[in-house]
């Protein structure tokens, strides 16, 4: 980003088109921080999605490094300057918001930040976020705030667009949510009739042969024969089944994306830091993207309710022979043959039940102490 300010009418017009071109939440929230820091030519911006605790459900940060965001540690609650910008209605604008006395100090290796501005996204009478800006880049007298009454203006109308482009995103991911429930719904009816017309021939049909055995063994071989078919049949419908209910994200967005949205989901909603790391890898066929990320989703999800680690990386890369997904912990580890041995699986027989269907494999190396890393390589890529 550069460090020039960004002003005219112009820079106004790409930064509310910028906003309004994005249909995911995330990513509107991420270019409405960029615009303010752009166009007010500030250090640092901010902008916090309240949540119904006390706390953020999103906190996005502009001007931030990645090392410093993960030093700062978990997300703030909504207390002394960042509450009173959720419940005023109107702009609030600091020489120094270290002085202000609902200034409550900041974590040690947060940034130093001096003059602020700040105000809530509104929609009506529904405050949506709470967005700030620190340190404005230019020369300020001893005492005194470098946002001026016309950055103050240009933020007030920044937000207001904020509302309606955060707004339209949050009714785009409900309807796709409800066309998503409304076709799972379909599928599961078309699913159960099919299925269950299927077994039920099956069984008449099993049940007639059992009859026969002993009084017509050649028609008896005959309706075992026809036993066979049916289940064959039922077998199919189940598959097509599960090929219709493959995610929608993985078709609209593909695997790197759907992943790297679900880490950071992750990473916000655990202690554990969850990163990512995928680049270069092509297009797979839609069987071993959905392997790969239930396998993925599964390695998470062990890993973060049982591992007790603090790290967890997941990535996608060229392997020695295709695409190969890594997903390892710092945490407690484990012995797998006594997981086994215990008759307790951790995922693990489903997982590798995944990898073998679309031509994988898994590997799973863990130690008691040593952390767990599973891997799972799938040809192509």
């Amino acid at each position: 980003m550069s460090h020039r300010p960004s002003s005219g009418l112009a820079a106004v017009s790409s930064a509310l088109l910028a906003m309004n071109r994005r249909m995911e939440v995330r990513d509107v929230l991420k270019t409405i921080v960029a615009s303010a820091r752009e166009l007010l030519d500030a250090e640092y911006a901010a902008l916090g999605v309240p949540d119904d605790h006390g706390g953020f459900a999103q906190f996005v940060v502009d001007g931030v490094t990645e090392e410093q965001w993960r030093a700062i540690g978990p997300l703030p609650r909504q207390h002394g300057i960042l509450a009173a910008m959720l419940d005023k209605a109107e702009p609030e604008r600091l020489a120094d918001v270290r002085k202000d006395p609902r200034f409550e100090g900041w974590p040690d290796t947060h940034p130093a930040m001096s003059d602020f501005l700040g105000l809530p996204v509104r929609d009506g009478d529904e405050t949506l976020a709470a967005l700030f800006l620190a340190n404005k880049r230019c020369p300020k007298p001893e005492g005194s705030c470098g946002f001026t009454a016309e950055d103050e203006e240009l933020l007030t109308l920044l937000a207001q667009h904020a509302a309606i482009a955060l707004t339209n995103a949050r009714l785009y991911e409900r309807s796709r949510e409800l066309t998503i429930a409304e076709e799972r719904s379909r599928l599961a009816h078309e699913l159960h009739d099919a299925v269950s017309q299927k077994l039920f021939s099956l069984r008449l049909t099993a049940q007639a042969a059992a009859a026969l055995v002993d009084r017509d063994p050649a028609r008896a071989k005959g309706a075992l024969q026809q036993v066979a078919e049916l289940a064959g049949e039922a077998t199919e419908e189940l598959r097509a089944a599960v090929v219709e209910l493959r995610p929608a994200a993985l078709d609209e967005d593909g695997l790197v994306h759907t992943l790297r949205t679900q880490v950071q989901v992750l990473d916000r909603a655990h202690t554990a830091r969850v990163t990512f790391d995928g680049s270069g890898i092509r297009a797979l066929p839609a069987a071993q993207e959905e392997a790969l990320l239930r396998v993925a989703q599964e390695a998470l999800h062990n890993a973060l309710r049982h591992s007790g680690g603090e790290l967890v990386t997941v990535s996608l890369t060229r392997g020695a022979t295709g695409t190969l997904l890594t997903v390892t912990d710092d945490g407690t580890g484990f012995d797998p043959t006594t997981v086994r041995s215990a008759g307790r699986h951790l995922g693990l027989v489903s997982m590798r039940d995944r990898a073998d269907g679309v031509g994988g494999r898994l590997t799973v190396t863990s130690a008691p102490g040593q952390g767990t890393t599973i891997e799972m390589e799938v040809p192509g890529g």
